[in-house]
């Protein structure tokens, strides 16, 4: 999900709009809104923030820090007119980015990739066994081939990759594929999306990838490597295996 801040309603309403016809879901709030919000949400709720996008407000030399205090999410600064000063001013604040607007969303979403990709050193797509993912829209590719994926089902395969080795909830997958704010919308919706996704899956590789526990969540299967699995079988001989991981924070 993507949060827009700018004092004009009419602004993030446009760009929340123009997300969502690319299958990202975005949500607009106010200054005064983003302030209390950014310091009271739950850790569960800020992780399945992808960006921000600060518009024009008075705060958003000081919101960069408070962002950086609780996510590590990419942050963009939107520009209307071109200064270098102003520009030079919000990279000095923290911003990871700033645009001159108008700007396309599928811009913005490939900026957003580039910063992710920099600041978690991921090569392009993630590959996990035969199957590769990516985060710009793409749909993923199983041994090479594309596999076609509705908008939601790929959003939630992102997801689960970029959560790799932990298991995330069923709420954190809603909040980040229909929004923090979507509450006309029943979260059970995403056991219909992952069934659907589990089953494309499956057909291609050959196997379910995704391990799912009541109550716990979901987590993506990792292929183990001969000597992964030789380590595995050793440990498990000698005790339990430890609980999964669930993932908290980013």
């Amino acid at each position: 999900m993507i949060v827009i801040v700018d004092d004009r309603e009419s602004v993030s309403d446009g760009y929340s709009a123009w997300f969502d016809r690319e299958g990202v879901s975005a949500t607009g709030l106010t200054p005064s809104d983003f302030n209390n919000w950014v310091r009271t949400v739950s850790d569960p709720d800020i992780l399945a923030v992808e960006a921000f996008l600060l518009g024009d407000c008075s705060q958003r030399h000081v919101f960069p820090r408070l962002i950086k205090g609780r996510s590590r999410a990419a942050i963009i600064a939107m520009n209307d007119n071109k200064s270098l000063e102003e520009t030079l001013d919000l990279f000095a604040a923290g911003v990871d980015d700033v645009v001159r607007k108008p700007i396309h969303v599928r811009e913005i979403l490939a900026r957003i990739k580039a910063i992710r990709t920099r600041t978690r050193g991921r090569s392009e797509g993630t590959v996990i066994g035969d199957l590769r993912v990516f985060s710009d829209g793409r749909d993923p590719e199983v041994r090479g081939e594309v596999l076609p994926l509705p908008r939601r089902e790929r959003r939630i395969l992102e997801y689960l990759v970029n959560n790799t080795g932990c298991r995330v909830t069923k709420t954190q997958i809603f909040n980040s594929v229909y929004g923090l704010f979507s509450e006309d919308i029943d979260e059970n919706v995403i056991e219909s999306h992952i069934s659907k996704l589990r089953k494309r899956l499956r057909h291609r590789l050959g196997h379910d990838p995704i391990d799912s526990q009541r109550y716990l969540g979901y987590r993506l299967i990792v292929p183990e490597t001969p000597v992964q699995a030789q380590t595995v079988a050793t440990k498990s001989s000698l005790a339990q295996a430890e609980p999964d991981l669930l993932c908290v924070g980013d």
